[in-house]
């Protein structure tokens, strides 16, 4: 069991501020009155933060006698496991009321959660929740929208999106400061639902509901054995505009990302950052960040690549020996590219040819350089954008300092030990025993990925690498859990790099063969080179150029369009049939659909909703995009501007899903986008890798480009001398105490002194404090 830091500990760690009253600290009051919130419990008062849902038949279906027997005790252990559970939660102070909704032969249960203040205020402290000390009257803009200004050129881009969210000096909450924190004074506003939401999902999660040695904890494990059907905080009311004309500062958060960001309209404008952090919480904005990010680093690409593209046209039809060798026709006479082959004309290769000069000039090999140093550029500049965002949102210390242990490593871990940076005593597994299970994991990882890889081709390869992600992703999982990772930053990096491994060898395999080994190894006429007596595969009379664009079309620009299509088909097909299961059944009354839909509740609207998969996926998706991109690119210079293009339809889709179709995930805190930077930076080094030249100018791209502007390094600064002042305890008295002790010290020594070179006796060489006179 966690137990909370006494005040001794809190005082001796924390100093705060003197009250003085021409300090002001501002204020979080909105200006405008929000819409009616319909997220309460019957009484009207109390917050909903949680929702947790079951479902049961009301009328068990006839099967055999053993199946009903299996059944009937898996029903058993789902019930007992549910009492105990929510029986927990009451004992931990939770308030709970319970909806059930017969519909059909099924019964839905919903029961709502509400955390009370005290419980709020404890667990705001255990998982160091940070909070608001002052407003920042910094104004916030970005880089294209200051060049713009200095050009007097009009920012389309730019929007007026209400109820901004305001930016603070923050600190760690402690309940004995409360008075020191803005909005202290109502209860019911000072933690965000956000929070509040964090808080609620930090019990869910650490609760036991059986044997903790075998880890029969959390809620997540329940929601996988299916005890229950779902756990989820609620949204923030309807997305829809209201039918008449309202005050835009009037909307709920909802609203306005659905009219301001996630409608096709809004493709050309800024994503409103600080709003869906408001949300969505840190990990999904720092997402959407890097993607608006990466998607306006891709303009440039996209353009240098056109005029690529365009420069190869104009040379397919402007090129002399081109033209001779289409008009050759059979003067020349080429020799048999195999035992069995014929002679062949040489101008029967015109066509392909022709097409090589797109993508085989000297234009792509200064684009492949141009892009690689591209590559090197962005990241360094989205460090330093991340280091901006990771600061605004209060995450510059998370992973170091304010990372709580995943709750199922909570469980697991066989002993405890003090933490040496909080102090704090937590959870531990023995470093040695992680390490041979990660090497363990990894070897399975790359025995699957080199086996799988040996089967797949070129349209096969794309076929199956769709087929069996899944599968494989299945296996990183039970692998990273079976590593114990404390914390879940740690767990998903683990999981992400054995993944990646995997998609990496299944996606570049292909690709790379073609572009570095086919053709190379071939020999000649009469002394062929042979592999396990196969004569090594060569290129088309053409070279291997063409065939690695037809390669990276087919993969890349193919699975970004069925991707898309995924994205915009499955969650409506998915979200339908959800609705069609939870429709009334024969036995019930009909009744008419406005006036069932109008009846719903927000728990019961948004369980119909689907379950948020995560970032995985849409990361994933643009990694292995940016590989192509730079990696391959002089073999396809339009692959900027298809990745482009495709990143803003990505915006729009990946936006609706969060706003309209998925239940509204669980805030999770995040310093920055995570391994995924280590991921993207060993790519643009396989870019780098083939020019010493380039690799050259992209190290002092790195030494002149800082991670961290120096105006970030000044707010970090303030922010901490903002928390010390205002977390000081008794700082005049403490001051005054100060100087006392020096006065004192000062006249002691002057006593000392006096008293040595007035003893006639021989001066001693280091006179005790004993035998001075007192004061």
């Amino acid at each position: 069991m966690k137990r909370k830091k006494n005040l001794v500990e809190d005082n001796a760690t924390l100093i705060a501020l003197s009250d003085q009253p021409e300090q002001t600290y501002g204020s979080m009051e909105m200006h405008a009155a929000p819409q009616e919130n319909m997220n309460l419990f019957s009484d009207g008062v109390t917050h909903i933060d949680f929702v947790l849902v079951w479902e049961e038949a009301v009328i068990p279906l006839k099967s055999a006698e053993s199946d009903e027997e299996a059944a009937s005790s898996s029903r058993d252990t789902h019930r007992k496991w549910r009492t105990e559970f929510l029986s927990r939660l009451q004992t931990a102070g939770l308030h709970q009321e319970t909806k059930e909704v017969v519909q059909g032969k099924t019964k839905t249960t919903y029961v709502l959660l509400s955390a009370p203040w005290n419980i709020l205020c404890y667990f705001a402290e255990e998982i160091s929740l940070r909070v608001p000390l002052q407003v920042v009257t910094t104004v916030i803009s970005n880089w294209s929208e200051n060049v713009l200004d200095k050009l007097h050129i009009p920012n389309i881009m730019a929007q007026d999106v209400p109820n901004l969210p305001l930016d603070y000096y923050t600190c760690q909450f402690r309940s004995n400061k409360l008075e020191r924190f803005l909005g202290h004074e109502n209860k019911d506003t000072f933690f965000k639902p956000t929070q509040r939401h964090q808080i609620l999902y930090e019990i869910l999660a650490r609760t036991p509901y059986g044997e903790l040695k075998e880890g029969e904890v959390g809620v997540g494990r329940l929601v996988s054995e299916k005890v229950f059907s779902a756990a989820f905080p609620l949204h923030e009311g309807p997305f829809d505009m209201p039918t008449t004309p309202v005050d835009p500062q009037s909307l709920n958060m909802r609203q306005i990302l659905h009219h301001y960001w996630a409608r096709w309209a809004c493709w050309g404008k800024y994503q409103p950052l600080d709003h869906i952090r408001e949300y969505f919480g840190e990990k999904i904005a720092l997402y959407f960040a890097w993607l608006g990010f990466y998607t306006g680093w891709l303009l440039p690409a996209a353009v240098v690549g056109l005029v690529i593209f365009l420069f190869g046209v104009w040379l397919m039809v402007t090129d002399v020996p081109a033209e001779e060798l289409c008009s050759s026709e059979n003067a020349f006479i080429m020799c048999p590219l195999c035992n069995i082959c014929s002679y062949w004309n040489l101008s029967s290769i015109c066509f392909t040819y022709k097409a090589g000069l797109l993508f085989d000039n000297g234009g792509t090999v200064f684009f492949s350089m141009f892009m690689s140093l591209w590559a090197v550029t962005f990241l360094e500049y989205w460090k330093r954008t991340n280091s901006i965002l990771a600061h605004r949102w209060d995450c510059s210390e998370f992973e170091d300092i304010e990372e709580r242990p995943r709750p199922e490593f909570t469980a697991l871990a066989p002993n405890s030990v003090r933490n040496p940076v909080t102090g704090a005593e937590e959870p531990h597994f023995p470093e040695r025993q992680r390490l041979r299970r990660t090497l363990t994991g990894n070897m399975v990882i790359i025995l699957m990925a080199g086996r799988i890889a040996s089967l797949t081709g070129s349209m096969l390869n794309l076929v199956l690498i769709l087929l069996l992600s899944r599968l494989y992703t299945y296996l990183a999982k039970i692998l990273t859990q079976w590593e114990m990772h404390r914390t879940q930053t740690k767990y998903e990096d683990a999981f992400i790099l054995k993944v990646f491994v995997f998609q990496f060898v299944n996606f570049y395999s292909s690709p790379v063969y073609i572009a570095f080994f086919k053709g190379r190894f071939v020999g000649y006429p009469g002394n062929y080179s042979m592999l396990f007596g196969i004569r090594n595969e060569d290129c088309g009379s053409s070279g291997c150029l063409i065939e690695l664009a037809q390669e990276l079309l087919v993969i890349m620009v193919g699975k970004q369009l069925i991707s898309n299509v995924q994205e915009f088909i499955m969650p409506k097909l998915k979200g339908w049939w959800q609705k069609r299961k939870l429709k009334s059944g024969p036995n019930e009354e009909v009744k008419d659909e406005s006036d069932s839909k109008m009846e719903l509740g927000p728990w019961e609207t948004d369980y119909q909703l689907l379950v948020c998969e995560g970032l995985f996926d849409e990361y994933l998706e643009m990694v292995l995009q940016f590989g192509f991109i730079t990696i391959f690119v002089a073999a396809c210079p339009l692959a900027p501007l298809f990745a482009l293009i495709n990143n803003w339809v990505e915006v729009r889709l990946d936006a609706q899903k969060f706003v309209c179709e998925y239940r509204r995930p669980v805030v999770e805190r995040a310093q920055d986008i995570g391994i995924w930077l280590t991921i993207l930076q060993f790519i643009s080094y396989l870019a780098v890798f083939s020019n010493h030249v380039v690799l050259l100018i992209g190290r002092i791209i790195d030494w002149m480009v800082p991670d961290i502007p120096e105006e970030v390094e000044i707010k970090i600064k303030r922010e901490h001398y903002m928390a010390k002042e205002a977390l000081a305890e008794n700082q005049s008295f403490s001051k005054s105490i100060l100087d006392d002790v020096q006065r004192q010290n000062s006249e002691l020594r002057h006593r000392v002194l006096s008293q040595l070179y007035q003893d006639p006796s021989p001066p001693r060489t280091s006179p005790v404090l004993e035998d001075t006179p007192p004061l």
